[in-house]
């Protein structure tokens, strides 16, 4: 079992909180079913279904919280799952920063779900796979991908009569091509809620056509050199600067790149060049989210920068409780604003640098600074006087996205992206120009 509407999300849930003897209770109800397919070697290898749900019943007597999850939903279940609960949250100590239960709140929904993409079948995961391999093995080429396909849903619900539900639909696609010597690779990835919008032949053309242009790489001496980063590129910079440089709390306490010398926050301060604005929205077309965040706290479209400024910090319930402020939902989303220029189109206006198709391994080095360390794969090229001459070899980078983020030279078109799939939020992002990125050495990857 893994999906319910919500009717019946509802009932498993007003049955839980109906249950419980405590304080306050908080259900959180979700489950999906997932088909996937793997290939590798130009054979498909692995291929199945999944289907599961989970509910997390949260009680509390006073600050004391207990939580147990459950998949089975029967009524004796679902006693036993609360009376654990109670019983964990009396053995439990006072949590300093318990928060109560939200209150009532009203989310208007976003478009997360798209029903074609929740009836993709065994024989469309099959031609997803064969599109893929079928030209590499012709141009004597290696494929290895994955391909999923999700439908999802999640509901919540508290004893103080708060309710949320909604569905989502999500597919995922990777695909590695390396030519048959193993000299050259290339990488592409898809992420969308909508299955139509997805073409495996045109992904697949795209890594086909890196790896065989990566082959032969000369190797460069490390140092600052002009970039321009693809969206996939450019993603996990993204992801660690999105995914807690915004946080209210850290920057008061110290620990973020928006944090004052001496106290206080950079909020209203211009960090980044002017090009560069970001935002959250979690009904925007490209890239909806759902209008809840993990607190239940209802997500609005927030301007985080806008024309390079800080516009906003995104407050938890409990911080914001702390100092007086709004509880936001947070980053669901992020969405940078870019022009219309194509990646080529950042090429051809490039006298020296470096396209630079793929980022990998990107780890936070010291996120007071944003500094970061990552290598390049999967196609890493030398530009000059508007033209891609040749390919290079990866490289490792040690640079501060707030610093890339200050280097800017132009920007180009959005598109969708994600970190890590589903696990992350999804981006849109466009390919970037960069000016003194800096590498400090080789890499033998590939």
């Amino acid at each position: 079992m893994g999906m319910f509407g919500e009717s019946g999300a509802k009932e498993i849930l007003d049955k839980a909180i109906g249950l419980s003897k405590a304080d306050q209770c908080v259900a959180r109800l979700s489950g999906a079913e997932t088909g996937n397919l793997r290939y590798a070697a130009n054979t498909a290898s692995t291929s199945g279904s999944v289907r599961d749900a989970e509910l997390a019943v949260e009680v509390a007597f006073g600050k004391r919280v207990g939580t147990v999850t459950t998949n089975r939903f029967d009524e004796a279940s679902l006693a036993g799952a609360v009376r654990r609960a109670e019983e964990l949250a009396h053995l439990a100590p006072e949590n300093p920063e318990f928060v109560p239960a939200i209150e009532r709140q009203s989310y208007a929904p976003s478009k997360t779900f798209v029903a074609k993409s929740a009836t993709v079948t065994p024989e469309y995961r099959a031609q997803v796979a064969a599109d893929c391999i079928e030209p590499c093995r012709k141009q004597g080429l290696v494929a290895a991908g994955f391909f999923t396909d999700t439908h999802s849903f999640s509901a919540i619900a508290n004893s103080k009569g708060n309710f949320g539900y909604q569905e989502n639909t999500t597919i995922d696609f990777t695909c590695t091509v390396r030519t048959a010597d193993g000299r050259g690779s290339g990488y592409v990835a898809r992420n969308t809620a909508d299955v139509s919008t997805f073409d495996a032949k045109e992904a697949v053309a795209i890594a086909a056509r890196k790896a065989k242009e990566s082959v032969a790489a000369k190797a460069l001496e490390p140092g600052k050199y002009t970039v321009i980063l693809e969206p996939q590129a450019l993603m996990p910079m993204m992801y660690w600067l999105m995914s807690g440089g915004f946080d209210a709390r850290e920057a008061d306490e110290g620990r973020s790149f928006l944090s004052k010398k001496g106290g206080g926050t950079r909020l209203g301060e211009k960090l980044f060049d002017e090009r560069v604005t970001i935002y959250t929205d979690p009904w925007d077309a490209q890239a909806p989210v759902l209008p809840w965040n993990e607190e239940d706290t209802p997500r609005r479209r927030m301007p985080l920068v806008t024309r390079g400024r800080i516009d906003a910090l995104h407050y938890s319930r409990y911080w914001a409780a702390a100092k007086g402020k709004t509880a936001s939902g947070g980053t669901g989303n992020v969405i940078m604003a870019g022009g219309e220029k194509s990646t080529a189109d950042l090429v051809k206006s490039t006298a020296k640098g470096l396209l630079i198709t793929r980022t990998h391994y990107v780890n936070m080095v010291d996120p007071q600074t944003m500094q970061l360390t990552g290598l390049t794969r999967d196609g890493t090229f030398y530009v000059e006087n508007g033209e891609i001459k040749y390919p290079v070899r990866n490289f490792r980078f040690n640079e501060s996205i707030v610093i890339a983020l200050n280097n800017v030279e132009d920007i180009g078109r959005p598109e969708r992206t994600v970190f890590f799939f589903d696990l992350a939020f999804p981006m849109m992002l466009p390919a970037i120009k960069l000016r003194d990125f800096t590498f400090t050495s080789l890499s033998d990857a590939i």
